[in-house]
């Protein structure tokens, strides 16, 4: 072999090596900037979830929160609520029940702080910081425990949780499940609901 072929041999090999080392480089930077926005795009889907202490999802009620038992509110715990929540609304249904749904509680301006409520809440218009309990379709302001019919089969009862972009809806206390859903129309930025069971 020539001293010209040699020399020909060796550029031929360098510039191969070149061109891989740029083509490592450029997939390594791929895959470093699909990381990033998978990363970034998982930041951005935030799924909010909303949970009991004293059941869980699909799970029977205990007597305590029902007609049957004492009628506490049952403790609730939320997270996940995305960026700009200003308030949350909370809305109980027994969509089993036989006159169509029927709604066992209404709770509104609940400020961006929180991130739970206790048990047995007083069956108040207003509780602390001006949080507004609204009219069940028992009649009666605050939490109405489930009280299915005798023989009626199991019902479910759902527990909604929507937070909000503002801070307050602008209704009174004891306003009615319809007067809250027109008043947060629009206004919605995340939800989360879980449920419970219970038969007498």
């Amino acid at each position: 072999m020539s001293g010209k072929e040699i020399k020909l041999s060796h550029i031929m090999k360098f510039f191969i090596f070149v061109v891989f080392f740029y083509s490592l480089l450029n997939f390594c930077n791929n895959a470093s900037t699909e990381r990033k926005e998978v990363k970034e795009e998982g930041k951005e889907v935030r799924t909010m979830e909303i949970k009991s202490s004293a059941f869980k999802n699909g799970e029977r009620i205990p007597k305590k929160y029902t007609c049957e038992g004492e009628d506490f509110s049952p403790p609730l715990e939320w997270s996940g609520a995305p960026a700009g929540t200003k308030s949350f609304v909370i809305i109980v249904d027994d969509p089993d029940a036989p006159i169509g749904t029927f709604n066992h509680w209404v709770i509104y301006d609940i400020p961006s702080s929180y991130s739970s409520l206790r048990e047995n809440l007083p069956k108040t218009p207003e509780l602390e910081d001006k949080i507004k309990q609204g009219m069940n379709d028992f009649g009666r302001i605050g939490w109405g425990g489930p009280c299915p019919p005798k023989g009626h089969g199991t019902h479910r009862y759902f527990f909604k949780i929507m937070a909000l972009s503002v801070e307050s809806i602008g209704l009174k206390p004891g306003a009615k499940k319809s007067e809250v859903l027109k008043a947060i129309e629009g206004k919605i930025i995340a939800s989360a609901q879980f449920y419970g069971t219970y038969s007498r």
